[in-house]
């Protein structure tokens, strides 16, 4: 039973790739989703094995009262064949989609959500103990509610004007000039999500005032669509060339993109006298110490610069 509870927010720097492991459709290396939403998604346990794997590098300029290598032992379970088996003290839930950047007419991007998307978010934060008073509302199809009026443009929408807002190919009808509660949710995502750093101000201020709410169907296509796809080529290590049927497509979540995972702790199981010590919330203190506000590298192709995400660990 886990006692200590929090919130891990993941914000990707770079495309993320955490594979599916199986192809149905036209994309040879999908990423990971969820099957009832489609959403994108990190499986708990990639992102448990991520962490523990660069762990050692992660705790540099930190302060530990053990041996790393006994440390990850205690935190996340020893080595499957160990002869000293134990339960870890810590939990990694799966990542869930709060925010995607799609690209917008006017502002570069927007941060694009969903009710269904900020009320998944509102309930891991209210579990995990941290306060998220977030105002609930509807937003329509084929229409969008914003905190910022200057991503919009005014045109004739059925013979009167209204200011839309332009994603992709599409367009938006704002349900209102500038969202009140839009805003409060913007503003709270920000202080919680990133870090209070002058590097990541910009997209602190970015997500305060660009963050768009579309209908859970509008905001469904672009979970689905708005993926970063790229092509690679096989070579052949005889010629140098392109191999024959080389061709292949990996599909990465785009930078910008926030997601939600819970994260919790127990009193640590090793069943020795010296690391029952450790409390729940001690567990959780160490892990924080160690990972919030770092550079975690999520999934494959990390050779090629993949993988890249901001780790912030909101506690209650």
């Amino acid at each position: 039973m886990f006692q200590q509870q929090s919130a891990l927010f993941l914000y990707a720097v770079s495309p993320v790739h955490m594979g599916a492991g199986q192809a149905i459709g036209v994309i040879d290396n999908p990423i990971q989703r969820e099957r009832h939403t489609g959403h994108p998604c990190f499986a708990g346990s990639g992102i448990k094995g991520a962490v523990r794997h660069s762990f050692e590098q992660l705790c540099q300029g930190t302060q530990q009262d053990r041996p790393i290598k006994d440390l990850i032992k205690v935190l996340f379970g020893p080595e499957s064949g160990s002869s000293d088996l134990h339960a870890g003290a810590l939990s990694f839930g799966d990542a869930q989609l709060v925010a995607l950047p799609v690209r917008s007419l006017k502002g570069g991007y927007v941060y694009a959500t969903c009710p269904q998307a900020l009320a998944r978010a509102q309930r891991l934060l209210t579990l995990s103990g941290a306060a998220a008073s977030w105002p609930a509302f509807a937003v329509e199809p084929d229409h969008c509610r914003l905190a910022n009026s200057q991503l919009t443009v005014q045109r004739q929408v059925n013979g009167r004007a209204a200011q839309v807002l332009h994603l992709e190919a599409f367009e938006y009808t704002a349900q209102e000039s500038e969202c009140a509660a839009v805003k409060t949710i913007a503003a709270d995502l920000a202080a919680k999500a990133l870090p209070a750093d002058p590097a990541y101000a910009f997209f602190a201020d970015k997500l305060k005032t660009d963050l768009v709410v579309l209908s859970d169907t509008d905001f469904g296509y672009f979970a689905e669509h708005a993926m970063l796809v790229e092509p690679h080529v096989r070579i052949d290590e005889n010629t140098g060339t392109a191999a024959d049927g080389g061709l292949f497509y990996t599909e990465n979540l785009p930078p910008e993109s926030l997601l939600i995972a819970p994260l919790m702790a127990s009193q640590t199981r090793t069943g020795k006298q010296a690391d029952q010590e450790d409390s729940a919330a001690g567990v959780m203190a160490k892990i924080k110490n160690v990972i919030d506000g770092k550079l975690l590298q999520l999934g494959g192709d990390a050779t090629t610069g993949r993988g890249l995400v901001l780790a912030k660990v909101v506690e209650g």
